[in-house]
């Protein structure tokens, strides 16, 4: 018999609707076999996993199981930071960092203080700040009789030990919030590997950071280019001495590695110094922490990118000091004027009033920085995974969902999904600490259909659970078939699917 077009055409919609009516039914509560064999072979039992599942246009969860326990979500909590900041403050939004001066400025001179006051933008790099200075010098500042005072009250925070967490104060990860944050309180380390065994390795640091000195110990070594950073360490001496050492492998070629050498006042006052006096300025007082006269008046302001591209920045390579920026900014701008609260903890409870408002359930919720490096912080995976449904229905969701890492090709999920038809089909938060694993995001079926996908685990074994993660969003993108191989393409391995995810980065327990 043959099938005209129209025939085809009725016959291709019924095929559609049998298949969206599959993904429709009731919700089921047993893990797909490839899950669950990942989950086995990992030694890890199905009640330390949260999943939940459902279509953007459904209305009903296609897979939930264990969703409404709290979970430790890792720096999947993020998102949460994410969504309250872009609900509350709208994609456009921007921090302003101000110059000012409370003197004349008479033959090049500037006689009184310079104050640089901060507004707790979150991406205030060295390079901004830079053209900020020889923007002064073009004003025709030559020198500063004062001092240069940097002003970073607009936050009242909290107290902050960098060691706290995992007792490596000097990884990046590890930094806290500040009215006027430099850099991300970060120090790069360019490092290059002798051609010899024992060679000395090259360093190149940046940005300049005044009266910081560093012992540079790291050698060259003819070991294997595996978790290249394995060997390395940081430490401080005499408080301003960066003692460096280790090992590297020459066959890892150049390496850029970081630090936080230095509490953020510090790391500011160091940086101004350095910078001021890198573009011509000379000073007659100190670079010092304060606040700005009364009588200052403003010279010019420099205004951020985007929370939008901020947002980017924060998801695509999980930066933690971005997320303790956004949530003290949402406490900073929720807080009562008269209010004693710091910051973080007004922003944490702005995040939760926000997730209410917009008819999510927050029961369970805990927040502590708004990053996820935490082993306190909690949700629900109903609750992200309503989340993720609400974000989709927003203005600002092709901000959102941007931000988010695409499995297989870039941010901290570049290298999942490796060789799998699923391969760049997901836009997926990824979150790690020890004991923890966790995704959450969306994915496009193969039918063209998008999903929210969110799973938590929390065990011993949660970084083994890679492979399982991987299956789940292999089994939603094929339809929760038989994994098959499109025509022309390889057929995708079986068994565990997936070995986990390459070697972790250097900040692999804050991702």
């Amino acid at each position: 018999m043959t099938l005209s077009i129209k025939h085809i055409l009725h016959l291709g919609l019924l095929v559609s609707a049998l298949l969206s009516s599959a993904w429709t039914s009731a919700a089921s509560s047993t893990l797909p076999p490839g899950v669950r064999l990942a989950l086995d072979n990992a030694g890890i039992p199905p009640t330390a996993v949260a999943i939940w599942t459902q279509a953007v246009d459904g209305t009903q969860p296609i897979l939930s199981t264990q969703a409404d326990v709290p979970m430790n979500p890792a720096s999947v909590m993020k998102l949460v930071t994410a969504f309250a900041a872009l609900e509350r403050l709208g994609p456009a939004h921007t921090w302003k960092t101000r110059i000012a001066a409370d003197g004349p400025i008479r033959q090049g001179v500037l006689e009184g203080d310079l104050y640089l006051i901060g507004g707790a933008d979150p991406v205030l790099s060295h390079d901004r700040l830079w053209k900020m200075l020889r923007r002064l010098r073009a004003l025709g500042i030559e020198r500063v009789a004062g001092d240069i005072v940097l002003d970073a009250s607009v936050l009242r925070l909290p107290a902050h030990d960098p060691d706290a967490f995992d007792g490596r104060g000097l990884r990046p990860y590890n930094s806290g919030p500040h009215g006027l944050l430099l850099q991300y309180n970060t120090l790069l380390l360019g490092l290059h590997p002798g051609k010899a065994v024992n060679e000395p390795v090259a360093l190149a640091a940046d940005p300049p950071l005044a009266g910081l000195v560093i012992d540079n110990r790291i050698l060259t070594s003819d070991a294997p280019c595996g978790t290249w950073y394995r060997d390395l360490q940081a430490s401080i001496e005499s408080g301003s001495r960066l003692v460096l050492s280790g090992s590297l492998p020459a066959a890892c070629g150049p390496r850029t590695w970081s630090a936080a050498p230095l509490p953020p006042t510090e790391f500011s006052i160091a940086l101004v110094s350095a910078l001021w006096h890198e573009v011509g300025g000379r000073l007659g007082g100190t670079v010092r922490e304060g606040r700005a006269s009364g009588t200052a008046h403003e010279l010019f302001s420099d205004e951020s990118a985007p929370l939008a591209d901020v947002v980017r920045d924060m998801n695509k390579w999980s930066s933690n000091v971005i997320a303790r920026q956004l949530l003290a900014t949402l406490g900073q701008l929720s807080a009562p004027p008269e209010s004693a609260e710091d910051m973080v903890a007004a922003g944490a409870r702005a995040a939760r009033a926000t997730l209410a408002a917009a008819g999510i359930d927050s029961a369970g919720l805990v927040i502590e920085n708004g990053s996820g490096l935490s082993r306190n912080e909690r949700i629900r995976a109903d609750s992200l995974g309503t989340l993720l449904l609400t974000a989709w229905q927003r203005p600002w969701m092709p901000e959102f969902i941007a931000a988010l890492p695409v499995a297989g090709l870039d941010g901290t999920a570049r290298r999942r999904l490796d060789g799998s038809p699923a391969r760049g089909q997901a836009h997926i938060k990824t979150g790690t600490l020890n004991g923890v694993r966790a995704m959450a995001g969306y994915l496009l079926d193969r039918h063209g259909r998008r999903h929210v996908v969110v799973m938590m685990v929390n065990h011993p074994e949660a970084t083994a659970s890679a492979a399982a993660q991987d299956a789940l969003l292999e089994w939603l993108w094929s339809g929760g078939e038989p994994r098959f191989a499109p025509s022309g393409a390889p057929a995708p391995r079986t068994g565990t699917l997936f070995a986990p995810s390459g070697a972790p980065t250097p900040q692999a327990d804050a991702l």
